[in-house]
């Protein structure tokens, strides 16, 4: 009876969860097909076995491969302008020592590439690539139809990281 009980109260916050609209689709298709909306994320999926593995040494913890952010990481998207400010866990290959403004995935592109497609499920995807950064991300957001949004970042200096979050316009 017990886990019957668990099984439905799982049931219904995953049910509750899936249907939250963060944004409504007249407003979502506009600032999809303007490129210029803002990326809020919510949690981060780090790839890397030594993130969770470091946090499971501190004392009175335990990890799991989602870590709940602050508000005020994503991005913003404008026509002329990429601003970036998320944070990484995870290892980079070519860190620089000591540097305290290089944390996280934090700069600003003028020069950028987006490509549109739209998934098997009628999602949205984005691939955006940045060209005047010292490192080469990409960046693929794919976009929900009730604006929540799965952003997965890729760089030839760190290892893959992912976010959970949701769309947002000014």
């Amino acid at each position: 009876m017990r886990t019957f009980i668990v099984l439905v109260a799982a049931f219904f916050s995953v049910v509750s969860c899936s249907s939250q609209i963060y944004l409504d689709p007249s407003t979502l298709e506009s600032a999809i097909t303007n490129k210029e909306f803002n990326y809020n994320a919510t949690r981060a999926f780090p790839m890397n076995g030594d993130v969770n593995n470091v946090l499971n040494s501190l004392p009175n913890t335990s990890s799991s491969r989602i870590l709940n952010l602050d508000p005020g990481y994503g991005f913003n998207l404008k026509k002329d302008i990429l601003s970036v400010g998320l944070p990484y866990f995870g290892r980079a290959y070519n860190a620089v020592p000591g540097d305290a403004n290089n944390g996280g995935v934090r700069f600003e592109s003028k020069v950028f590439d987006i490509k549109q497609s739209s998934t098997k499920k009628g999602n949205t995807l984005l691939i955006i690539t940045p060209r005047d950064t010292k490192e080469n991300y990409v960046f693929n957001l794919e976009i929900f139809k009730n604006g929540s949004a799965f952003l997965s970042v890729q760089s030839n200096n760190r290892q893959p990281i992912s976010f959970d979050g949701n769309i947002s316009v000014d």
